[in-house]
């Protein structure tokens, strides 16, 4: 699932939105869950209000902290690790010219090429 902001806007504003509307396959059968155990993020989610946001739903955060901010002793390096898989899907998609150089003007429009690049990446 995609979900737009403006072009220099930061995704953390839409992080509930995206938490309630994302879907976390079962093993076998059965509904997907609404709530993953962890959200993997990279420095920029490492604030307050996501990890309260997270720790209110019952949500690991695997978010490392800013130099600023005091260390997170219960930081999994391993679960990290396995960020590079959105980081992976993300450059797949921007290799479409068209996405990554957002020749569409309307919202609906570019969220409609995106899917379009999504299911040929699927296919």
């Amino acid at each position: 699932m995609f979900v737009l902001t403006s072009g220099e806007r930061h995704e953390q504003p839409v992080l509930p939105l995206l938490m309630e509307r994302g879907a976390v396959k079962r093993p076998g059968r059965g509904r997907p869950r609404i709530r993953p155990n962890q959200v993997v993020g990279d420095k920029g989610y490492s604030s307050p209000t996501v990890r309260g946001y997270l720790k209110a739903r019952g949500i690991g955060a695997v978010i490392p902290t800013k130099v600023d901010e005091r260390p997170d002793p219960i930081f999994d390096r391993e679960a990290y690790r396995e960020r590079n898989v959105v980081e992976r899907l993300i450059n797949r998609l921007k290799q479409c010219r068209r996405i990554a150089t957002r020749y569409e003007k309307r919202a609906a429009n570019y969220q409609a090429m995106l899917t379009l690049a999504a299911i040929v990446l699927w296919l």
